[in-house]
């Protein structure tokens, strides 16, 4: 794939605790940033991201605003994406989609990282700040095959360390600072001047392109994993398994891709949602019993009864299974704000 000559170009992804992470960097860029910015912040759905959008334009002397499709962009200027849409690079332009989401987030960050390490290979920063789990990591492992530069925030600096210490662990990255020393850093890097590209692993490609819907078929993902017997928790089909180092990741063939620490909350959301269902359902049960047994539904007393008591008993069961410490209820919210506990 032929990558464009240019400057360089800065990434960050950030999820809770993001505004006051990202309002800090952007307060420290100078008139004279050589470099475009695209952020990518969780948030759900029904958000509009216009908070952040003014937060982070009054916050510093760079303009700031949301990006739309198709729109060049330039440096010194930051671009966030909007909210249920992915925010994707090709060329010099950017994409404005609503693929299917990744770690159950839309906008997610780790199709923006991919499609800038395609396109722009060891010309891309990228930059981890805080946030719950591991959206980012894949992204960023995709910058550095590439030939790029990997920042994640300093574990002690950060609101939420998961999200920048699953880079550093599953990524290793050039640089791990407090938001403090990071304007200063992103300033001096975005002038420098990289060497030659290589072209981008194929797997990487692929990847970036089923996020612009480019293709979402059955034989490019096979070219990325094995099939495993999982489903997949957004729309049912079967589940690839693919493996970078140590991290483990998922992706159906329509799009929907996971970590496993993410596959794991959701299924550990949708347990809670059964156990509570079931918790409901045997209450109706007994309530109907009780019911039956006081207007004399020609059913004998004792009957009925022991029939109310064995519902009981499952009611006790599932009532401490929801209790136990040790019950799973990490839970991601929507549009991959973090886990919460029930």
């Amino acid at each position: 794939m032929a990558q464009p000559e240019g400057d360089m170009l800065v990434v960050v992804g950030s999820s809770a605790g993001g505004m006051q992470a990202l309002k800090a960097l952007v307060a420290q860029f100078q008139s004279d940033f050589p470099a475009p910015v695209l952020v990518v912040n969780h948030m759900s759905p029904e958000m509009t991201g216009d908070v952040l959008v003014r937060v982070l334009d009054e916050a510093g002397v760079l303009p700031c605003q949301h990006a739309t499709d198709g729109e060049r962009f330039e440096p010194g200027k930051i671009y966030v994406a909007p909210s249920d849409r992915h925010m994707l690079i090709e060329g010099e332009k950017i994409l404005i989609t609503k693929g299917a989401p990744e770690n159950r987030s839309r906008p997610a960050i780790d199709p923006l990282f991919r499609s800038a390490a395609v396109d722009h290979g060891n010309r891309v920063i990228g930059v981890i700040l805080t946030g719950y789990l591991d959206d980012g990591t894949s992204g960023m492992m995709a910058i550095k095959r590439c030939g790029g530069i990997c920042i994640a925030q300093d574990l002690d600096d950060a609101a939420h360390p998961d999200m920048p210490r699953s880079v550093i662990v599953n990524v290793g990255v050039d640089h791990s600072v407090p938001i403090a020393r990071m304007g200063a850093l992103l300033s001096k890097l975005a002038r420098g001047t990289p060497g030659r590209r290589e072209p981008p692993p194929e797997d990487v490609v692929i990847e970036a392109r089923i996020a612009k819907r480019v293709l979402s078929d059955l034989p490019s993902v096979e070219k990325l994993g094995d099939q495993v017997p999982f489903n997949c928790p957004d729309c049912g089909g079967v589940l690839w398994k693919m493996k970078e180092g140590d991290l483990l990741r998922y992706r159906c063939h329509t799009g929907h891709a996971f970590t496993s620490a993410v596959l794991l909350a959701v299924q550990s959301a949708k347990i809670e949602e059964t156990l509570w269902t079931a918790l409901r359902m045997f209450e109706e049960r007994q309530n109907l019993l009780a019911t039956m047994n006081t207007r004399g539904d020609g059913k004998s007393s004792s009957a009925l009864s022991q029939r109310a008591n064995d519902a009981q008993v499952h009611v006790d069961r599932i009532r401490a299974m929801l209790k136990a410490s040790d019950t799973p209820v990490d839970i991601v919210e929507a549009g991959g704000r973090g886990p919460t506990k029930a």
